[in-house]
């Protein structure tokens, strides 16, 4: 049996997850008490009946004292012979206000004495063990339900190999991502921004190809990039790790490194390597 732990902080999209799994075929359970994960998994993983795929959600709404204990479950869960990965969500913390304010939902840890704010500060402190141990983190501050369900259905519940890479374009005005495991700056190469025909291009058009193509640190760039991550990503999957998120920053996420991100995997999928493409700032895969 393979047990997926969903977690995060509310508002992040974890509900959204869980139903993507589970249309995947997933047996989940959202908002299970962490101290019942040993005892459900050995339930579902017996006789003939059991179940390949389960999905559970855990989140700030547990006893603070079975937070604490979910090093000492996760071992448990290792003794029990069962493979496990643990997905997070979450999103900054300005989203997350403006994501309750829309909804007017009430954060499950808000009370009279404490402010949406306070609250959701809080969760992140219940929440920061278990976002350490994470697999894989995922940022949806830029993902609505259908982008953020697509996510999870290629990462996670469609993954064929051990390992899953992704390779993400962003822009430095707008932050570092936070699921990245790698960063690479490219903001040394020319900018198609000062050329008035190839401001409103991306890195996939023609013509900012064209640009970049001509100056030969480009190709050094993309070069030693790919060399590194050919290199090092056999080495990942040997450590049992599961996903790796390859990030390509530039100063606005549109030109440059998206550009270095298509020609990157296009390389990597030359050598069989599987892999998903996300460009921040574009909004899309």
């Amino acid at each position: 049996m393979k047990l997926t732990i969903i977690s995060g902080r509310s508002g992040s999209g974890k509900s959204t997850a869980i139903q993507a799994l589970e249309d995947q075929g997933y047996y989940c359970v959202d908002n299970l008490p962490v101290g019942m994960l040993p005892t459900l998994a050995q339930q579902l993983s017996e006789g003939e009946t059991a179940i390949g795929h389960v999905a559970v959600g855990i989140d700030a709404r547990n006893l603070p004292g079975q937070l604490l204990a979910f090093d000492n479950i996760l071992d448990a869960l290792k003794q029990q012979q069962i493979t496990s990965e643990i997905i997070y969500l979450d999103a900054d913390d300005n989203t997350l206000l403006k994501r309750f304010s829309a909804t007017r939902r009430r954060h499950p840890l808000a009370t009279d004495q404490r402010s949406l704010e306070d609250a959701i500060a809080h969760e992140k402190d219940l929440l920061a063990n278990i976002r350490q141990r994470a697999d894989l983190v995922i940022d949806s501050s830029n993902h609505e339900v259908h982008s953020l369900r697509n996510l999870i259905r290629e990462r996670v519940a469609q993954r064929r190999n051990a390992l899953s890479l992704q390779i993400e374009s962003f822009g430095f005005k707008n932050g570092l991502p936070t699921d990245a495991d790698f960063v690479f700056d490219v903001r040394i190469l020319p900018n198609p921004h000062w050329h008035p025909d190839l401001r409103p291009l991306t890195g996939r058009d023609q013509g900012v190809i064209d640009f970049l193509q001509k100056h030969d640190i480009s190709h050094d760039l993309l070069d030693d990039i790919a060399t590194f991550v050919q290199r090092w990503l056999t080495a990942f999957a040997h450590s049992d790790r599961s996903y790796v998120t390859v990030a390509i920053g530039c100063t606005g996420g549109q030109h440059r490194s998206v550009y270095i991100t298509e020609q990157l995997a296009a390389r990597l999928r030359e050598q069989g390597i599987t892999l998903q493409v996300r460009h921040r700032e574009l909004g899309s895969s």
